[in-house]
């Protein structure tokens, strides 16, 4: 679990009625809040503004959804499928991400704090130009997944596959990438100042380096 910062957990209350996402249509605004989503699928759904305030989403299927400046508040997607799904310039806070599929969804330009990803499928996924507060990927696969320009405060990737990744334009001072498994990162010298490495991977970043390291 997450060392070194306390990661607030999205605030639910004990008993959620059920609904339909379609309901976010009956609003004025497109809003849903106190609910719970759970055995269906939200298809070809184009919202701009959503807001989604204490909600759970429990084994739902997203397709070709386009979710821009989303709102998430308190939301947790736990057994969903999110391939694809785009949260462009979105703000999310207080939300967790529990064995999901996140293959090629879009974060880009958003705001995540207090956010985790546990157990996800999150294959390039793209994150640039993001800004992640207290955010957590945990024994997640993230292969290919894009950081370009990311502003990381608190940001930990625990037993994780971060192969591939691509770190350019982003510092990764205090990051601790010391459990995660890569064979290769595209990221620059002056970004890795500060990063939180294992023995292992500093042989291996040394190689890049063309310094030969006597064990």
């Amino acid at each position: 679990m997450a060392k070194g910062f306390k990661l607030e957990l999205p605030k639910l209350p004990l008993h959620l009625e059920k609904a339909n996402f379609q309901d976010i249509f009956y609003e004025e605004e497109p809003y849903l809040s106190n609910c719970m989503i759970s055995n269906t699928v939200i298809d070809n759904e184009v919202v701009e503004r959503l807001v989604l305030s204490k909600v759970i989403f429990k084994n739902v299927r997203f397709i070709d959804v386009t979710f821009r400046k989303i709102d998430l508040t308190d939301v947790i997607f736990e057994n969903c499928d999110l391939s694809n799904s785009s949260f462009t310039e979105g703000i999310i806070h207080r939300v967790k991400f529990e064995n999901c599929k996140l293959l090629g969804s879009d974060f880009s330009e958003a705001n995540l704090g207090n956010v985790s990803f546990e157990n996800c499928i999150a294959n390039l996924c793209d994150f640039s130009e993001t800004r992640l507060k207290h955010v957590l990927f945990e024994s997640s696969t993230l292969q290919g997944a894009n950081y370009y320009e990311c502003s990381f405060n608190k940001v930990i990737f625990s037993q994780s596959d971060i192969n591939d990744v691509d770190f350019s334009q982003t510092s990764l001072k205090g990051i601790d990438i010391s459990t995660c498994k890569f064979e290769r990162l595209n990221v620059t010298l002056e970004s890795l100042k500060g990063c939180e490495v294992s023995s292992e991977q500093a042989v291996g970043f040394a190689s890049l380096l063309g310094l030969k390291v006597i064990t």
